[in-house]
């Protein structure tokens, strides 16, 4: 018996939504297919974007050699050259013509500046360091060599003191004693060493001539070489150095890595440099000499006013204590802390490779 014919029309028309709701169904299932499976490949794009810059954080951290591949390319950026804008790969040639102008007058110049006083911040850098006898010290931006001759007298001095307060608590040796003296003589005292590394080969070539004039011949040499990229294998010494040198650096941030990838572990990084001026009284003091007096004492001594105005600003330039320590924690340095000498004109940095 069939339907009659409305109800077959009814049917028909049921049927018919019917496949359009099936047919529709089908698209949206297709389209959020294809939106997810795009939000997906974003996502994974992102990832790959994000392990890849983590993996060159972390490399740099760990001071992987590796990681100085990753840096970017200097074209079109600029940096500070004192107070002026220049471009990054101009200044490391113009922070280097300053040094050579003023190499031949640049100890006298630290006396005149300073009025003595820079003798006082580098040997209260000693005094902090305490090197003990047989350690190897990179002393980076090392110029005249003032920091690695202090290093090679005092580990000296504290070699000749151990022996003193040895010989005292002996005072009527055995004969063990008597023999592990003699051949520990026979030895001779362990060697401390000290590589002065600098950029700039006027100033190398004045240190060199002070240490012949000093008489000091053993446990020095003088290498020419970037603190941006050091020519030394990974873990090569006790205590890396750099005073009164950071400031003068393109990219800081690569110089603290560099110093973290040649230090072994458990070695200590110490920085001297010129700083930012707590005290507000000596703060207009201090600037007031720094811009009025040095430039011109720079004149009449090394004729050269340009180069030590590029000094004195290149100074205001410089991070903060706090900023600087944040700069030497991120490169991976452990312990990191600071000591203010004569108010904050200058600090004294200090952090570990673990």
């Amino acid at each position: 018996m069939k339907d009659p014919p409305e109800l077959q029309l009814v049917a028909l028309r049921v049927y018919d939504a019917s496949a359009y709701v099936t047919k529709l169904e089908r698209n949206m299932a297709a389209s959020a297919r294809t939106l997810v499976f795009r939000a997906l490949s974003d996502s994974t794009r992102n990832i790959h974007h994000v392990s890849r810059c983590r993996i060159k954080h972390l490399c740099c951290r760990a001071g992987i050699t590796g990681c100085r591949g990753y840096s970017d390319s200097t074209e079109g950026k600029s940096t500070h050259f004192g107070f002026q804008t220049v471009p990054e790969e101009e200044k490391a040639e113009k922070v280097y013509k300053v040094f050579e102008n003023v190499a031949k007058k640049y100890d006298v110049m630290n006396d005149a500046m300073s009025l003595g006083i820079h003798r006082l911040w580098k040997d209260t850098l000693l005094h902090t360091m305490n090197p003990q006898p047989g350690l190897r010290l990179l002393d980076t931006a090392g110029g005249t060599g003032d920091i690695s001759f202090r290093f090679l007298e005092y580990t000296r001095s504290m070699y000749d003191r151990q022996q003193r307060l040895r010989a005292k608590s002996h005072q009527t040796p055995s004969w063990q004693d008597i023999a592990d003296h003699y051949v520990s003589d026979k030895a001779g005292p362990p060697q401390s060493r000290a590589v002065v590394c600098d950029i700039n080969k006027e100033m190398l070539k004045v240190g060199k001539q002070r240490a012949e004039k000093a008489g000091i011949t053993t446990g020095l040499s003088w290498v020419v070489g970037d603190a941006e990229e050091l020519p030394f294998d990974d873990d090569q010494f006790d205590i890396y150095t750099i005073a009164f040198g950071i400031r003068n650096v393109t990219h800081i941030e690569q110089a603290l890595q560099e110093a973290l990838r040649v230090l072994k572990p458990g070695g200590r990084f110490m920085c001297l440099e010129f700083s930012k001026v707590t005290n507000p009284l000596l703060t207009r003091l201090y600037d007031a000499y720094s811009f009025q007096m040095i430039p011109v004492v720079g004149e009449v001594i090394a004729g050269d006013w340009k180069s030590y105005q590029y000094l004195v600003e290149s100074i205001r330039k410089f991070p903060d204590q706090e900023t600087f320590k944040e700069m030497i924690e991120d490169a991976g340095f452990f312990c990191v802390q600071y000591f203010n000498l004569t108010g904050g004109i200058v600090a004294i940095h200090s952090g570990f490779k673990l």
